[in-house]
């Protein structure tokens, strides 16, 4: 696990002189409604990455609706499509992906995040995420006749699954999204310096 977010050097570089030294894909991961695809968008400029959000990319390649996949195809056929968009997109060079709040079901696709890119869940609160969500009709899993305790189950069935993944577990409903984005942005490019600076003195880095 890479260190918190409130790390002492993270705000000690301004993020312009930063993005050249990030070149490690950045994966986020996160219930419906934690702020995914808003933070990401500003993580990738910040770090001069490419942004892609894999709910977007499955819709392009069938030419619908994440609703309707479901409606034809049921959640397991919604999985497998996933699945193989998550492997084209892991591949990528440089760039923040978004992925959908049920990716990290599937042992393989924790596992291909885990090992081509650093994985940030955006962890919010049940109130915060039901606050972003419950006007939203275009979240299948939630349209039931009680989508606030499908929330809570839901919750309670992935959070363990995002903590299992991810190098950096961060509160996404503490601060604003520019902020959020601008600290992850420091912190992240402070930790690359730091390895390459780790590994460009490999005598110092064993204490010979």
């Amino acid at each position: 696990m890479m260190e918190p977010l409130n790390t002492p050097g993270a705000s000690s570089y301004p993020i312009h002189t930063l993005s050249g030294e990030v070149r490690r894909n950045i994966f986020l991961i996160g219930m419906m409604g934690a702020g995914k695809t808003t933070i990401g968008k500003l993580l990738a400029h910040y770090l001069d990455k490419t942004f892609f959000d894999s709910d977007r990319e499955i819709q392009k390649k069938t030419g619908v609706s994440i609703s309707v996949i479901f409606e034809i195809e049921g959640e397991a056929g919604f999985r497998k499509r996933e699945t193989e968009v998550l492997s084209e997109l892991v591949r990528g060079e440089n760039i923040v992906l978004s992925t959908g709040g049920g990716a990290v079901l599937s042992a393989a696709n924790r596992d291909l995040l885990a090992r081509h890119g650093t994985v940030i869940y955006l962890r919010a609160t049940i109130d915060d995420l039901w606050r972003r969500t419950r006007q939203d009709k275009n979240r299948p899993l939630l349209q039931t006749t009680d989508p606030r305790k499908r929330l809570v189950e839901l919750y309670a069935q992935r959070d363990p699954l995002y903590r299992e993944t991810a190098h950096i577990i961060v509160e996404s409903g503490k601060r604003g999204a520019r902020h959020l984005a601008q600290l992850l942005a420091q912190q992240i490019a402070c930790s690359a310096i730091r390895t390459g600076q780790e590994e460009g003195n490999p005598d110092e880095k064993t204490g010979a």
